[in-house]
């Protein structure tokens, strides 16, 4: 029997059954606010809401209209599995202010529960009780409109993943954004360079990047770094491409033949300027199987979707690999050697963008 998902679908239409014109209360007897629905739009969103906050005189007569984003319900539609506690503020981090709610109004539908798993304390190693989460239990229901905790013996260990170390890394700003945003730019390079290596791929490196020294070394000359794109097979007669190819970050290549990934990372940059590189290389390309990829901090996310939903670069079916998805992998990387994993491994670390 195939997995149930959830949707953005099933949650906006879940919302959408909630009684009308009444406040809700949040699930934590600490939060004195209260959320109304205004507004819901479109079978996936965006859900637009007023929410009081009394500490600071705003009620909700007067409080500003605020939107719970597409983006943000299919994200969190994502990470549900039946059964699975969720906690909200892991998938989201700090990326969306609205995320309290939309966790609050999930909890008012009938097929989601708030519960408390325990948690394995790391310096003693007891279970206690741990934080608030979601568990979503479709085939059991409660009353619509309702709160209802559900009592569950999970235990949730948080292990620490580890840290991304980077070598010494010796940098002459040039871009004009000063050292410490070239720095960033590069260590993210690195790891990418890296995860190319464990996944069995080669590394193109921006042009004007290949003479940074890293851990005494000119990034051309570490261990699968491409010294020239003439190199590569596919591309050898291909001199339009190579020229396009030149000033773009990070490209995959795989036996000189394949091109796993075009990578540009955005970090205090345009991301329509990196958008509009690999838009520039695609069309110097024939019809080729490949990601079109935009890495940058988190914070950038509704920035890269904005722009990469634009009709010029809907041709790239872009891809969004955030900062912390490519240390989680490049950390893992580091640590386990991987070895044998398909292209389809790298797939669960990137977010599809275009809507």
């Amino acid at each position: 029997m195939p997995e149930l998902r959830l949707t953005a679908t099933n949650i906006v239409r879940a919302i959408k059954q909630l009684p009308k014109n009444i406040a809700y209360d949040y699930i934590s007897d600490k939060s004195r606010g209260q959320i109304q629905i205004v507004e819901i739009k479109g079978t996936e969103g965006p859900i637009i809401i007023r929410r009081s906050k009394p500490t600071r005189g705003v009620s909700l007569s007067n409080a500003k209209s605020e939107s719970i984003s597409v983006q943000m319900i299919k994200r969190v539609a994502n990470a549900f599995r039946v059964h699975e506690p969720l906690s909200i503020d892991r998938v989201l981090g700090a990326s969306y202010n609205t995320r309290s709610v939309l966790e609050t109004l999930l909890a008012y539908t009938p097929q989601f529960y708030f519960c408390y798993p325990g948690r394995v304390d790391p310096a003693s190693s007891k279970v206690k009780r741990g934080h608030k989460h979601l568990v979503w239990y479709p085939e059991d229901p409660h009353d619509n409109g309702i709160l209802q905790e559900r009592a569950t013996d999970i235990v949730i260990s948080e292990v620490s993943f580890g840290e991304a170390v980077y070598d010494a890394l010796s940098i002459v700003s040039e871009s004009g954004l000063g050292i410490e945003i070239d720095r960033r730019h590069t260590q993210i390079q690195i790891a990418l360079i890296t995860i190319g290596i464990q996944l069995g791929f080669k590394t193109w490196i921006a042009q004007n990047d290949k003479g940074i020294i890293y851990n005494n070394r000119r990034i051309v000359e570490l261990e699968g770094v491409i010294a020239s794109l003439e190199d590569i097979k596919f591309l050898s007669n291909m001199e339009e491409a190579i020229r396009a190819a030149l000033m773009i970050d990070c490209v995959w290549f795989k036996n000189g033949r394949l091109m796993p990934a075009v990578l540009e990372v955005e970090h205090s940059t345009s991301v329509t300027s990196g958008l509009s590189r690999m838009k520039n290389f695609q069309d110097t390309l024939p019809p080729i199987q490949t990601r079109y990829v935009i890495v940058a901090h988190e914070d950038e996310r509704n920035k890269v979707f904005k722009e990469a939903n634009k009709p010029q670069f809907k041709s790239l079916n872009t891809r969004f690999f955030p900062y912390s998805a490519v240390e989680e992998l490049y950390v893992l990387c580091k640590k386990r050697q991987l070895r044998g994993v398909t292209e389809e491994f790298l797939d669960c670390f990137m977010e599809p963008v275009v809507e």
